[in-house]
């Protein structure tokens, strides 16, 4: 949480929603174009998260498994959804019942915003989210939330932290027509919520070496 906040003051990093667990993370952050704030942003926060576990117990080596997974989320509609998915992270888990008992997360400072030493970005998450003031958007985050922890729609849905593209057709195309040249193979698929452009997740197998071949899976930490 700390580098969090070191981020967006650093970088103006603008946050729209977090899930901070024990063994990963979700950011759903907004893109300035022409900027390199988010690559920014993850390097600092995942370099020094690193060095400060690996000094505080006294190891050496990668700490997170793998690079960090970006997901393009169109405006509206999709980014609503978003924001619910990673608000119920930890109640898919079955750790909590409601997402406001869980401190390490976007959803109380939305439900309660701060004045100081505050994440998101309370303004261009209200414009994202197509409201005219934040009370609205506060108060229809909240019956977003309610109304699936009731309707059990909780379950996982790895389009949004395995995909390169969520959202509508014509916001799909637009997006693999930009990146075309990169995602070669990738097609795009239609789901129950829209369309996204799938990739495929390949592990880092990045070699470092005999010295720290003792390195286990329970040093391992997601980063989505």
């Amino acid at each position: 949480m700390q580098w969090l906040y070191a981020a967006r003051k650093k970088f103006n990093l603008v946050i729209l929603d977090y899930m901070v667990t024990s063994n990963h993370v979700h950011l759903l952050v907004y893109d300035q174009a022409g900027k390199e704030t988010i690559p920014k942003s993850i390097q600092l926060l995942a370099g020094r998260i690193g060095q400060e576990y690996n000094l505080r117990k006294k190891r050496v080596g990668a700490f997170w498994q793998d690079r960090y997974h970006a997901t393009a989320v169109e405006t509206g509609e999709h980014l609503r959804k978003c924001i619910v998915y990673i608000d119920l992270n930890m109640v898919r888990t079955g750790t909590i019942d409601h997402p406001s008992q869980w401190t390490w997360c976007g959803y109380n400072e939305i439900q309660n915003p701060k004045r100081k030493n505050r994440l998101i970005n309370y303004e261009k998450l209200k414009e994202l989210t197509e409201f005219d003031s934040y009370e609205m958007f506060k108060n229809a985050h909240k019956s977003w939330v309610e109304e699936s922890l009731l309707s059990n729609k909780n379950k996982r849905k790895n389009h949004w932290s395995k995909s390169i593209a969520v959202g509508s057709e014509t916001f799909t195309k637009k997006v693999f027509a930009q990146l075309e040249s990169k995602i070669k193979g990738r097609t795009i698929s239609k789901m129950e919520e829209g369309f996204q452009i799938r990739e495929a997740i390949e592990p880092y197998n990045a070699f470092f070496g005999p010295e720290k071949g003792d390195i286990g899976p329970k040093n391992s930490v997601f980063w989505e």
